[in-house]
Formats: structure tokens, C-alpha cells, sequence
């Protein structure tokens, strides 16, 4: 049966497939409504079509099958339409006056009289396009957005569909379904195939098959693959379509010939690419080999005199290895340089920054993170900038199918660049930093290779390495002061395939900077972590969650993984509080006080930055960490102070870019440092189980380590060093070009 109502309150709704409970206020009762209602807010107008069920527990509801978004038909429901925030720029206030103003009209000016919009108080000329266009623009994609929900395609890949096709997007999805795998991220190909075979589309329809072949290297790409093997990828397509390999091999040869799919002909195998991968490991070995093999224009002559000034003035002596590092920059244009921590990285970067500032040269430092950036610029005293902020990348969209490859990037004034943390960067990352590199200049990466490759696709810094194309200096001696570290003595025997350094076997000079706490029992290692957050640690050595405490784990999922943890570690560190606001969005509750993380790049929320002097930006980026400062629930925005002292204020509509960081994974906690990291090991997924991940959470730690958990699942970890190798073909292209 079908029922209208305005949604009252979102009791609960599930951030990643969009169910939701609520309540529907209707002309004849409030019920309660179950079923999935993916980006819809308190205020809407709903049609919804389903079925009264009856719950053992919570009695009488409505059962959602499909539903569909309406216009309200009064002035008061439109007001409070107006009012949930979803146009940037009205609140209730001015919700409020334009209902007042023009009543039962309002629908109409809103579509066909903007200008009118500019009779109100608040409201300019300019400010009433802006709210008709942005109107207007969420009512065609919502009717978007309804449609494409039967495809299992979210919000965010339906604005990505509207601006791609239009208003007719609707007619060309339906004349050819297939599309979809082309404008949108994570969309379910059978899903999308069954669909299309119900309008009509034959099983071996080339379009159809054609997607599938996109669809299957796309699939490996999310893995970190650049590309997969030829007999792999037509074993895949034709269990996913059952059809024959001919039918295949004529779809591979015509995406071939469009230029869509490239083949890389190798010794053993055919490897197959989407066209933007391929170009951008391709662009990336020209590029890095034309930089090295350029004249040497920032060369140091009488380089030892020079360098002995530099260790003279800046107290820093550097050992034969780290002289060797600093040789070979200035011996080469590009250079790399690998080691774990307490091998002496920061040292040589800080060096190398000296020697060249000493000549009036112009040193560039940047990093792929804001946390990473900041620490460099702690470490050196010189600003380091996100690679993002230096490249100015804009609003470049970071999905690789919109083949940006080409697209035009500023060229970076420098005579020095040095990458940190390099393991980080993915083939387009690399390949935009070299595209902006002048010829001449000198390019430093540093980074430790044994960490967990980036999250984008490619293993940069180990192709790079292994092609031996380029100057590589490893660094492996650990130094006198970091030796006395437990927490880097550890991590260098974990990465070593070895397990914990044991109390007996440690010397009193050892700095008390370790602890593992045996425990098997989940329930018990999240009494653990409450204990060790909520005050053991601030009478240990007094540290501050909130200031100095990270708790990291391998795992979003289970009652170790980041959600649960973050709920837990909220309750206890900032309970709810009768005189502070609080904003519930897609079933998490954000407070004043809540540390948060940007969980994607978002190229143009403005920010200001209040510090030595003023300043005003704009992007915040993936990964950058901040805290809740205020919620405004007048003109329903939260304000968050990021890590590096700049402020944002995020509307309700935009709360779905920010997570809870009490507790977060390894992933995100790479390029990162925290005074205590606190990591709790469990069972989970053998794929997360590896040694590269417990020993990029362990270099995590600055001060204190502490690992709680299972011994025998430790011990699996470190000895797990079949962690997926990745798929990619800029070693290979780096060692056959000429």
C-alpha cells in the first residue's frame, strides 16, 4: 500500500546502505517507518510504498519497498523544507520570512521567479539565483536520485550522473543502463546487467560486455592494482556474462582501438589497463628519467668544505651513511632515500634543507598528508605544504575514470623538492608532482618502504626502488639515541620478522617506552583501553587523550574496529551533557569537544586561520584530523578546528565527510605521529593480519607504545609477509626504457 508523511525523526539509519527507522507524521497518525532511505532528512515529504508489519518488540511499523521524494503541499511544510538545511544559505529565519512572504507561491517563485526571492530581508539579488539554482538543482537530482536507487547508486555517484548526463539523464540510463559503470564509483554490476536484461539487452550484447571488461579491471584497481593479467581478466568476464572468449576478444580489441583499454605486452604475460593508468605510469617513468638525466644546474661545488660548514653551524654530525645520502643529492636530480625509524631520515632532510638555503637556493618541502606536512615542518622549522596544497590541485576530481591525466598543473618555483613519506603517494598523486617539476630541479624522496603501500593505486616507492633506474641510499643502522628506544628497537624486530624484544632480554638503559598486555578476551581489552584512556596514562606520565593519546587499530568492523571503539571511547571521554548541543547524522551523535577526521577531499570548504597573522583558504583534505568547537543549530552548521590551527564550519549536509577519531585504523594513521599510540590486536581478516601493518602502526608512536592483545595472532602478523602483492607495471616500464 502507499503512504504520504513528512519525516518527523530519524531514530537510526546506517551510514553505508542508507536503512533507516524514523517516524512519518501522516493526516492520520505518526507511525513508525523501517526499510532503506538513503540521504534523506527530518523535514521531508515522503511517498512510500510497503507493507504494515507487526515486531515482537517494537510493535506496529511500516515495512519501505521503494519510496519516493515529494514537494510539500502547505506553506508550513515547505517552510520546514526550506528550513533542514539541505540550501546552503537558508536557515528557519529566512525559511521563515520567504514562506511568510509569498505563502502558497512560494513552490513557484522558487522555480520560475527567483529574482522575487530578493523582495525578502536577508536576501540578495545574487543570493536569490543562488538559492533558486541550488533548488532547483536538488529537486532534478533527487528525481535522479530516485531513479537511481534501484541501481544501488548512492547520492554522491548521482550528482556525479547528473552533472555528467543532465535532465536527460534518466532517458539515457534507461536506453543503455550500462553507462552507469562509466559515471560512478562501487556501483554492482549485476545489479546494473539485470536491469538492462530486463529491458531487453541480449546476454552477449557488445555494450554489455564491453562494460564488463571496464568493470573488471576496475574491480582489481580498488585493491591497489593498476592493471591485471589478460587470461585472468577473460576467465573473470566470462563467468560474470557467460559468454565465449571470442565474443570477449572482439570487445577488447575495439575498447582497445577507442583507446579506452591499453594491452602492455611483456616477456610472460599480457597485462591489461584502463587507458589512465597506463598513462599515468607511463608519464611518470618520461618524466622521472628525463629529471635525472638532466644537467646537474643545482650542483654544490666544493661540496665537503661546504657540507662541514652546514654540521659546524647546525650541531648535526652526520654519520658515513647520512653523508652518503647527502652526496648523492647533490651528485644526482633525483634521489631516494629509505629507512625505518631511528635511521636517521629527519636528520638528512634537515641537512640537505641547510646546505641548500646556504646557497641561495630555494628548498621546497611537502609531504602527502596534513598531519605528515605538519610534522615535517616541526622536525625542520621550515612550512611544509600538503602535495595536494602545492600542486593546487583544485577540484580535479579524485576518481581516475574521469581520465584527468592531461590535465594542466601549475609548475612548482623550487630548485629543491623532498618528498616525505613517499609510501604514501599513488600513481596520480606521483605523476601530477612530476608534470609540475621544472627541468633542472632536484627532486628528494624519502620515505620508508617497508610501510603500507598507498591507498590509491601503484606501490610508487617500491617500483621506483626496485627498477635500481634510480639513486637509492637504504638506511639501515638504527642511531645510538633511537637505540635506547623499545618502541623502535621492536618495530625494527617486527619488520625483521622477530617478535617483541622480551623484559629479560632488554638492558636498564632501555627507555620504559613499551608495553604489551597480554589479553585474549575482547571485552576485557576494551576495559583495557576505557582504563588507559580515561586516566592510567594522564597519571603515568600525564598525558591527554585529547592532546596526546591515539588509539589505532587494524580494523573498521567487530567490537575492536573503529566503530565500535569510537562510540565506546566517546561515551567515556565526552559523554552527552544537558547544556551542550549535540547533532545526530546517519545514526552517530557528534558533541562539542568530539575528535574528528576528514575521511575525503573536499577541494572548496573555506577556511580561516587565526595564528601570527590572519589567514583565509580553501580544501580541506582526506585525513586531516580536528576537533568540534561549536554546534549551530540556529543556522544547523558545526565548526571544527583542524590540527594545523585553521577552522571550518561544515553545514549539517556536510557531516557525511567527517568521522569520530577516538579510535582509527592504520590506514589512516599513516604519515601520521602521536605522542601514545594504544593498538589493539584481535582475530580479524588474514588480509589485515600482516607485518607491514602492525609495523606501520608501531612507528605510529612517538613516546609510548602500547599493544594489547591475542599473542598467537601477534605472532601470525609477523610472520604474515604474503600481504597481496600488487599489480602494477612502472617497475617494469622503468627498467625497459631506454
Amino acid at each position: 500500500m502507499e503512504i504520504k508523511g513528512e519525516l518527523k525523526e530519524i531514530i537510526f539509519q546506517n551510514d553505508v546502505n542508507g536503512y533507516t527507522i524514523g517516524i512519518l507524521d501522516t493526516d492520520d497518525e505518526e507511525l513508525t517507518i523501517v526499510g532503506y532511505l538513503p540521504f534523506i532528512s527530518i523535514g521531508d515529504n515522503l511517498k512510500l510504498i510497503g507493507k504494515y508489519v507487526m515486531h515482537q518488540d517494537y510493535g506496529r511499523q511500516f515495512k519501505i519497498e521503494t519510496f519516493e521524494k515529494v514537494m510539500p503541499e502547505t506553506a508550513a511544510g515547505l517552510e520546514r523544507y526550506l528550513a533542514n538545511g539541505m540550501i546552503k544559505g537558508i536557515g528557519p529565519a529566512i525559511a521563515k520570512r520567504i514562506t511568510q512572504k509569498f505563502g502558497e507561491e512560494t513552490l513557484h517563485i522558487l522555480k520560475f521567479e527567483p529574482y522575487r526571492l530578493a523582495e525578502v530581508r536577508g536576501i540578495s539579488k545574487d543570493k536569490a539565483t543562488e538559492i533558486s539554482a541550488q533548488f532547483n538543482e536538488n529537486w532534478e537530482l533527487w528525481q535522479i536520485v530516485g531513479f537511481l536507487e534501484k541501481f544501488g547508486i548512492g547520492v554522491q555517484n548521482a550528482q556525479n550522473v547528473y552533472k555528467a548526463l543532465g535532465v536527460n539523464a534518466i532517458n539515457e540510463i534507461e536506453s543503455n543502463p550500462y553507462i552507469l559503470i562509466d559515471l560512478a564509483n562501487n556501483v554492482d554490476f549485476k545489479l546494473i546487467d539485470k536491469i538492462a536484461m530486463e529491458l531487453g539487452f541480449e546476454y552477449n550484447n557488445e555494450k554489455r560486455i564491453k562494460c564488463a571488461i571496464k568493470y573488471s579491471i576496475s574491480k582489481a584497481t580498488t585493491n591497489g592494482h593498476c592493471t591485471v593479467l589478460e587470461d585472468e581478466l577473460y576467465n573473470y568476464v566470462r563467468l560474470l556474462l557467460g559468454v565465449q572468449n571470442e565474443e570477449i576478444e572482439d570487445c577488447i580489441i575495439d575498447l582497445k582501438i577507442k583507446g579506452d583499454i591499453k594491452i602492455e605486452e611483456r616477456e610472460d604475460n599480457n597485462w591489461v589497463y584502463l587507458a589512465s593508468y597506463f598513462s599515468a605510469e607511463e608519464n611518470i617513468v618520461k618524466k622521472i628519467l628525463s629529471l635525472d638525466r638532466a644537467r646537474n644546474l643545482k650542483q654544490i661545488q666544493n661540496f665537503d668544505s661546504e657540507l662541514k660548514k652546514i654540521e659546524e653551524s647546525s650541531a648535526l654530525i652526520l654519520s658515513d651513511k647520512q653523508r652518503e645520502a647527502v652526496e648523492a643529492v647533490n651528485s644526482n636530480n633525483v634521489c631516494i632515500i629509505t629507512g625505518g625509524p631511528g635511521t636517521g631520515k629527519t636528520t638528512i632532510i634537515k641537512i640537505i634543507l641547510e646546505l641548500y638555503k646556504s646557497k641561495k637556493k630555494k628548498v621546497v618541502l611537502c609531504a602527502p598528508t596534513g598531519r605528515a606536512a605538519k610534522r615535517m615542518t616541526e622536525t625542520t622549522g621550515e612550512e611544509a605544504k600538503t602535495l595536494h596544497r602545492l600542486l593546487e590541485i583544485g577540484k580535479i576530481q579524485d576518481d581516475p575514470k574521469s581520465k584527468f591525466n592531461d590535465y594542466d598543473i601549475a609548475p612548482i618555483d623550487a630548485d629543491v623538492i623532498i618528498v616525505d613519506e613517499m609510501s604514501m603517494v599513488d600513481v596520480f598523486l606521483m605523476n601530477y608532482l612530476l608534470k609540475a617539476i621544472y627541468q633542472g630541479t632536484k627532486l628528494v624522496l624519502v620515505g620508508d618502504v617497508d610501510q603500507l603501500p598507498s591507498v590509491g593505486p601503484g606501490n610508487v616507492l617500491a617500483d621506483l626502488i626496485n627498477s635500481e633506474r634510480l639513486k637509492t641510499i637504504v638506511l639501515n643502522k638504527i642511531f645510538r639515541q633511537a637505540a635506547k628506544s623499545k618502541i623502535i628497537l621492536n618495530a625494527h624486530r617486527v619488520n625483521s620478522g622477530k617478535n617483541f624484544i622480551r623484559q629479560e632480554e632488554s638492558e636498564e638503559e632501555l627507555n620504559k617506552d613499551f608495553f604489551y598486555i597480554k589479553e585474549n578476551n575482547q571485552n576485557k581489552i576494551v576495559e583495557q583501553i576505557i582504563s588507559l584512556c580515561g586516566g592510567r596514562l594522564k597519571a603515568y606520565g600525564d598525558y591527554d587523550f585529547f592532546k596526546s593519546i591515539q588509539v589505532i587499530t587494524p580494523t573498521k568492523k567487530g567490537t575492536l574496529g573503529t566503530k565500535d571503539l569510537n562510540k565506546i571511547l566517546q561515551e567515556h571521554l565526552n559523554p552527552e551533557s544537558e547544556d551542550r548541543p549535540e547533532k545526530q547524522n546517519l545514526g552517530v551523535t557528534y558533541r562539542i569537544g568530539d575528535r574528528v577526521m576528514q575521511i575525503k577531499n573536499n577541494y572548496d570548504i573555506f577556511w580561516e586561520r587565526d595564528v601570527d597573522e590572519y589567514e583565509t583558504g580553501t580544501g580541506v583534505f582526506n585525513g586531516e584530523f580536528g576537533t568540534i568547537l561549536s554546534i549551530d543549530e540556529v543556522e544547523k552548521r558545526v565548526k571544527i578546528k583542524f590540527d594545523d590551527e585553521k577552522y571550518a564550519w561544515y553545514q549539517y549536509t556536510e557531516l557525511d565527510q567527517i568521522e569520530h577519531a577516538y579510535a582509527i585504523t592504520v590506514h589512516k594513521a599513516q604519515g601520521s605521529e602521536f605522542d601514545v599510540v594504544i593498538i589493539p590486536i584481535v582475530q580479524a581478516a588474514p588480509m589485515l593480519l600482516t607485518r607491514n601493518l602492525l609495523y606501520t602502526g608501531m612507528t605510529r608512536s612517538k613516546k609510548l607504545l602500547i599493544i594489547i592483545g591475542n599473542a598467537n595472532v601477534i605472532e601470525f602478523m609477523i610472520n604474515n609477509v604474503d600481504s597481496k602483492k600488487r599489480n602494477t607495471g612502472l617497475e617494469y616500464k622503468l627498467k625497459c626504457a631506454d
